[in-house]
């Protein structure tokens, strides 16, 4: 099955970094937003300076009602140990995001998140980096795949986080370029004489040269 923008999010129960017993997705999200986001390998490079930069801005993620939760088809016991690395690298006095173990892979091989041209020691295919956005519904929002040589801008995760948020409670889209404050455009859908309903500012129309009136900008 794929995983598909508005598929349900499934629940699984698994091993993870600074939780006793099972970690149970659903029991942790609550009813927050969540990222999911897996990493190739423990104690590399690139995924070293992506998870001390998640570290730093844990806070402003957990301030967007958004959970955390990281995953790697490493043990429990590699997690705990590359965490340490993990904190000094990025001058982290504390860790509260779990990390996922998929150590037989299952999970990451159901959620088609494996990368065939990267391999362990072992010669067994490793995570690629990945990033679920998961509403408080639990269904796919967003996702994203990175090779293991693309390290994941964070400031982007947390843009994208901020976007989804928005458009789901108000009828807007975000641009190019968008950052929180910035314009916003009218989605196409909502009817001019329903505006006033929706929006207090006045909306900007672009005239185009196609005479269609479907470039609005709003300001929130």
């Amino acid at each position: 099955m794929a995983y598909h923008l508005g598929a349900k999010f499934p629940n699984f129960a698994a091993k993870a970094s600074g939780i006793d017993g099972d970690f149970e997705l659903y029991k942790y999200i609550e009813n927050s937003w969540a990222i999911l986001f897996s990493h190739p390998n423990d104690f590399t490079p690139v995924c070293t300076t992506e998870l001390a930069e998640l570290g730093k801005m844990h806070d402003e993620f957990l301030k967007l009602n958004c959970k955390l939760v990281g995953f790697s088809c490493n043990s429990k016991e590699s997690h705990e140990k590359w965490i340490e690395d993990i904190k000094y690298y990025g001058k982290l006095n504390k860790w509260e995001i779990p990390i996922v173990c998929d150590e037989s892979r299952e999970l990451a091989n159901k959620l088609k998140i494996m990368d065939e041209e990267e391999k362990d020691i072992s010669g067994l295919p490793l995570t690629c980096r990945c990033l679920f956005f998961i509403s408080p519904e639990k269904t796919i929002k967003a996702t994203v795949l990175y090779p293991a040589t693309t390290g994941r801008n964070a400031q982007e995760i947390l843009r994208v986080l901020k976007s989804l948020q928005l458009t789901s409670k108000t009828p807007v889209a975000t641009p190019v370029n968008w950052n929180e404050g910035d314009k916003c455009c009218v989605i196409p859908t909502l009817q001019d004489d329903e505006i006033p309903k929706h929006f207090k500012n006045e909306i900007t129309k672009v005239d185009m040269p196609s005479k269609k009136k479907y470039l609005r900008f709003v300001d929130l």
